[in-house]
């Protein structure tokens, strides 16, 4: 995510990254033995708003999530409503998990036969952990999440996730597309027409998160702009969509 520090650049404000807890810098002793009843959507909901308490924007914020982030920053605005969000921006996100299972399901089955097949049988026996698993959702991963080579920022951030997986893997599960995680019955869609802020939403064309997760965010918020890059999951990443994407979002603050 530290790419978006162009925000910065472009709209002359301050831009706040935080690791979320049990993930980067904000894995805590123990965080494995944690049960999952821990790992609630309400406990990353509470933690953000610590965070902007303790940082003192309470009362004025834009706040933008990707990914899993989106997810969660949909479902604060929903639920929480706070009155200093000023603008909202969802990149790559899905306003319930079954719309994410099924976009993603609709890519995976596009896959070569032998990859979808490799990646069932080894989810079937438990093998995730093997190299060969690894090798095929690594090409699901290259098709919709960001193309090869990945920049070094991204390798990182994979690399800091596989130290200690236990937030992905308690509350997603093995991958993107095989949801078995806490969050599986996830949903804020019956709440997101709730949603008052000035939002932005965006997705690529070859998106993990294809319109049909991000469809219901436009036709359900009142105040909304959808805009489309051309490529994946990561248009802060990639050469083709970077520039437009910066130039989106400056724009829509």
């Amino acid at each position: 995510m530290t790419p978006l520090a162009e925000i910065h650049n472009k709209c002359n404000i301050p831009v706040i990254f935080y690791d979320q807890i049990g993930i980067g810098k904000s894995i805590f002793e123990g965080v494995a033995e944690k049960p999952k009843e821990f790992w609630t959507v309400d406990l990353f909901m509470d933690e953000l708003d610590n965070l902007l308490v303790h940082l003192g924007v309470q009362n004025g914020f834009a706040l933008l999530g990707h990914s899993w982030g989106a997810m969660l920053g949909a479902h604060y605005a929903s639920h929480r409503h706070p009155v200093g969000l000023k603008h909202l921006i969802l990149t790559g996100g899905a306003p319930s998990m079954a719309l994410w299972e099924k976009s993603t399901g609709q890519l995976l089955n596009a896959l070569p036969a032998d990859v979808r097949e490799t990646i069932e049988k080894h989810e079937k026996e438990g093998t995730t952990d093997s190299p060969e698993y690894q090798q095929m959702i690594g090409i699901f991963y290259e098709k919709h999440v960001c193309k090869p080579p990945w920049p070094k920022v991204m390798e990182t951030s994979f690399a800091a996730m596989m130290q200690n997986p236990t937030v992905y893997h308690t509350m997603i599960g093995p991958s993107e597309f095989t949801i078995t995680g806490t969050l599986k019955s996830w949903s804020c869609l019956d709440q997101i027409h709730t949603i008052t802020t000035p939002t932005l939403l965006t997705n690529g064309v070859m998106d993990e998160a294809q319109d049909v997760c991000v469809s219901p965010f436009f036709h359900r918020i009142p105040h909304v702009k959808w805009a489309q890059f051309s490529q994946r999951h990561m248009p802060f990443l990639e050469e083709e969509d970077q520039a437009r994407y910066f130039q989106v979002v400056a724009d829509f603050l």
